[in-house]
């Protein structure tokens, strides 16, 4: 195992495993969460790594304890949302809290009414494709924190309060690259390296925006969120990475597509 970092060999796992058949399990009809992180799970313990343990609203999933490295899992349906995901209180970064972190993106069936039903809606598929990226190449930002506030005194009697409770819609791998859809992929920064056994399918930029979003307002009498931008100091700043694939799978080429249009919620119907 490498000592800078357990991504590699985490990889190498996950790619063994697709290839012997090891087939995601979801623990009830109703599990659209915990199904992937399971199959995942199983990954770190086949490396004898050891993590503190994964449950809901903690980040990331995975934190290591021997690695200073963390790892998020996003189960995906396809075919179905494809070019961004919520991430649920928590924007999207290479480090956080001292830890390097990785971000797991697994699609599986969409529709799972082809896999046999055993017993209380438990059904085994497969994975359709995986990538593995460091945190960083979704946001490069290390300096965020994210908190929720409150504002109290809504309302005609000045009882009811507010929760400023932030979600962030970033775009998944599969929408800022091409090469990936079907195949499992390794990104990560091209600071880290390689290893000698992978091969190099792909050199990724990301450019820094020209503005930054530093906060905005919310008008509660026309409903109107307005942003508040500033000129970034690192525009056009270039983010490097590498994209791997083991030496005996697939050497079909990674590039890097224009950065997804994400859609204005503000101009969306009404939510029911």
């Amino acid at each position: 195992m490498t000592k800078k970092t357990t991504c590699f060999d985490v990889f190498e796992q996950c790619v063994l495993a697709v290839q012997a058949g090891e087939l995601i399990e979801s623990v009830s009809a109703k599990d659209k969460e915990f199904h992937f992180q399971n199959w995942f799970q199983k990954r770190l313990q086949k490396l004898a790594l050891h993590f503190e343990g994964s449950g809901r609203n903690i980040y990331p999933d995975f934190c290591l304890v021997e690695y200073t490295e963390g790892y998020e899992i996003k189960g995906l349906a396809w075919p179905g949302r494809e070019k961004d995901y919520d991430a649920n209180s928590q924007v999207p970064t290479g480090h956080h809290n001292g830890r390097q972190i990785f971000y797991v993106f697994g699609r599986y069936p969409a529709d799972l009414a082809q896999f046999a039903d055993q017993g209380n809606g438990q059904r085994q598929y497969p994975v359709v494709d995986l990538v593995i990226c460091h945190g960083d190449f979704l946001n490069a930002d290390h300096n965020y924190v994210h908190k929720n506030k409150s504002v109290k005194g809504f309302g005609a009697y000045g009882d009811i309060m507010i929760r400023d409770r932030k979600m962030y819609v970033a775009p998944t791998p599969f929408a800022l690259t091409e090469g990936t859809t079907g195949l499992i992929t390794l990104i990560v920064p091209e600071s880290m390296g390689g290893d000698p056994r992978f091969q190099n399918v792909g050199r990724l930029t990301r450019a820094e925006a020209d503005t930054l979003v530093v906060g905005y307002t919310f008008d509660l009498r026309t409903n109107e969120l307005k942003a508040e931008y500033i000129p970034n100091p690192r525009a056009g700043a270039q983010h490097r990475f590498v994209a791997f694939r083991l030496a005996n799978q697939a050497n079909k080429p990674v590039s890097m597509l224009r950065a997804p249009v994400l859609p204005d919620e503000n101009t969306a119907p009404d939510e029911a």
